[in-house]
């Protein structure tokens, strides 16, 4: 008869168990946060038709852009945007720079930024114009 009424003890004694340890690495999770790639324009990997006027990048959380940047490299490796990377004011989530009309070819985007949390992450991804 014991055994019977053990299991739920056991049950009641592990959920609180496992209560406690979401509450304690739920925190923690939020504080290791970065701030990632969200989406594009253009988009990561894409093939357009028109030259796009400038490179808009939205990531996972706020992100500082005095300490951000994005550039932007033609297939030999020169650097073709007009090196003004900047926040847009609407969303604390967007980082653009702007570029110079942009030929057929595949450009490639280097991106570093720091998050408002201090996080740095960097990374890169390509686009291509089409003829």
């Amino acid at each position: 008869m014991s055994s019977g009424c053990s299991l739920p003890k056991q049950v009641n004694s592990l959920c609180r168990i496992l209560s406690f340890c979401l509450l304690v690495l739920l925190p923690a999770a939020r504080v290791s946060a970065h701030g990632f790639l969200e989406r594009s324009d253009p988009a990561v990997g894409g093939k357009i038709h028109s030259a796009p006027a400038a490179v808009r990048i939205w990531f996972t959380e706020a992100i500082e852009p005095v300490f951000s940047s994005i550039q932007v490299f033609d297939a030999t490796g020169k650097q073709v945007d007009k090196k003004d990377t900047h926040s847009d004011r609407s969303s604390r989530s967007l980082l653009q720079i702007s570029l110079p009309r942009l030929g057929p070819g595949t450009y490639k985007v280097a991106w570093g930024v720091v998050s408002v949390d201090t996080h740095v992450t960097k990374g890169d991804f390509t686009f291509q114009i089409l003829p």
